[in-house]
């Protein structure tokens, strides 16, 4: 929404996960039906899953093009944010999102490389086929980019690969006005997850 140009407000909370549910705040619940983030009102409408959201962006909005314009190209960006959004256990696990982490090697397990090697597999195979029309994913900026802003900060903190193809997507999101806010109000947060500071 944020590289998009679309007007909105937000309502940060702090997610209190390391404590009892029954001692949270109380707006999450009142907010999200799953207890989750992130949450989008718009009008009458409640949407708390972040795929179904920048579907319904993607729609309501058409003019932004958020998905690819070209069938095939948008069918598979659909393919790997779906996976994005489903897969990727151990790379989770592991090495959690984390916006303030200074930037340090981890050594990860087998199975977060396996996910790290196809991860990048993505990013080249996507790069390499439509590269020549802009420097995301599919050419511009889509849905598929967002999806994977979360994996390259994963990528960036904990220094998962520095093969050149991969590196110059990360500096591509890396380098986004909507990233660089996102990075910033998150240094300005009080809180701290003490299970996602590996």
């Amino acid at each position: 929404m944020r590289h998009g140009g679309l007007d909105f407000g937000e309502t940060v909370l702090p997610l209190d996960l390391d404590t009892p549910e029954e001692t949270r705040d109380p707006r999450i619940s009142e907010i999200s039906p799953s207890h989750r983030v992130p949450v989008l009102r718009h009008g009458g409408i409640t949407i708390w899953e972040s795929l179904a959201i920048m579907e319904y962006l993607a729609e309501t909005f058409a003019e932004k093009q958020f998905w690819p314009h070209d069938r095939e190209r948008r069918a598979h960006a659909r393919a790997i944010s779906n996976e994005m959004h489903a897969g990727f256990g151990a790379l989770r696990h592991e090495c959690p999102c984390n916006l303030r982490r200074p930037v340090s090697r981890l050594e990860v397990s087998p199975a977060c490389r396996r996910d790290v090697a196809r991860i990048a597999s993505i990013w080249k195979e996507c790069r390499e086929t439509y590269g020549s029309d802009g420097p995301f994913l599919f050419g511009a900026f889509s849905i598929a980019d967002a999806m994977y802003a979360p994996v390259v900060n994963r990528f960036h903190i904990y220094e998962l690969s520095s093969d050149p193809a991969v590196q110059a997507y990360m500096e591509t999101i890396l380098s986004l006005p909507a990233y660089g806010e996102w990075k910033s109000a998150a240094e300005q947060e009080p809180w701290v997850i003490r299970a996602e500071e590996v």
